[in-house]
């Protein structure tokens, strides 16, 4: 589904609104909700939003538990950490507990050794929870099957730190991976989480903003054969529903 707005204002508070009625969902079916967050400019107008009062208060902080689509190689406190724009501008505003935040650590020796314990902190959540872990019929991989996964997408259509050319998009073991430095920017190392965890999320809303992205939004949608070889962004394609917001 791709639905369009006329500025980022009215995109953010669909994608806001979007996040309410999911997390409500989860809570009522199963008990928790598990979002994964997205980095980069576009998301902040909808973390903005939905640390306002009026919204904050139908959130289901106690029972929301958020983790990170990808991480730059910096520290937790540095102006590109993902994690430190969540924080500053959602996360520090609402309260939710300290145990529900999963973010992607980086004080670690390496980017690898970072990917090895993000996933292993993934496998525990997971598997310590019923109806969490499912096995990806496609693959025979157990998977976690996060509620909703929020994403953007980058001028040049990668996602996540998907990009591209990389080994990364060709990755169907692991659930999380590193990335070298140079890829991106800022061009510095990056841990993700892989291809196949993001197609096994039961939603997928992507946010994007600007004509240029646009254009290659109408190019996934329209010549979705040409933008898998060209955009990661493309092989988005969840066991459930896949939600465009552009603005």
């Amino acid at each position: 589904m791709v639905r369009q707005f006329a500025n980022i204002l009215q995109a953010s508070n669909a994608a806001a609104e979007y996040i309410l009625e999911s997390a409500g969902h989860a809570v009522m079916t199963k008990g928790f909700f598990t979002v994964v967050l997205a980095g980069g400019s576009t998301p902040r107008l909808t973390y903005k939003i939905l640390s306002e009062p009026a919204n904050a208060a139908q959130m289901p902080w106690q029972q929301t538990h958020f983790f990170w689509g990808d991480e730059r190689w910096v520290a937790e406190t540095h102006p590109d950490s993902n994690y430190a724009m969540a924080h500053r501008i959602l996360l520090s505003k609402i309260h939710v507990p300290p145990q529900n935040i999963h973010r992607i650590t980086t004080g670690h020796t390496s980017p690898e050794i970072a990917a090895e314990v993000y996933e292993k902190h993934l496998r525990d959540f997971f598997f310590s929870r019923p109806m969490a872990g499912m096995e990806d019929s496609a693959t025979g991989l157990i998977l976690p099957c996060f509620d909703l996964v929020l994403l953007g997408m980058g001028s040049d259509g990668h996602t996540a730190s998907l990009f591209s050319g990389t080994g990364q998009l060709e990755e169907h073991k692991k659930w999380v991976t590193s990335v070298r430095e140079g890829t991106g920017t800022p061009p510095v190392p990056r841990i993700t989480l892989t291809l196949p965890v993001f197609n096994h999320a039961k939603n997928i809303l992507f946010l994007i903003s600007g004509n240029e992205k646009r254009k290659i939004l109408d190019t996934i949608i329209n010549r979705p054969a040409e933008a898998a070889e060209r955009y990661p962004a493309a092989r988005i394609k969840p066991a459930g529903k896949l939600i465009w917001l552009a603005a």
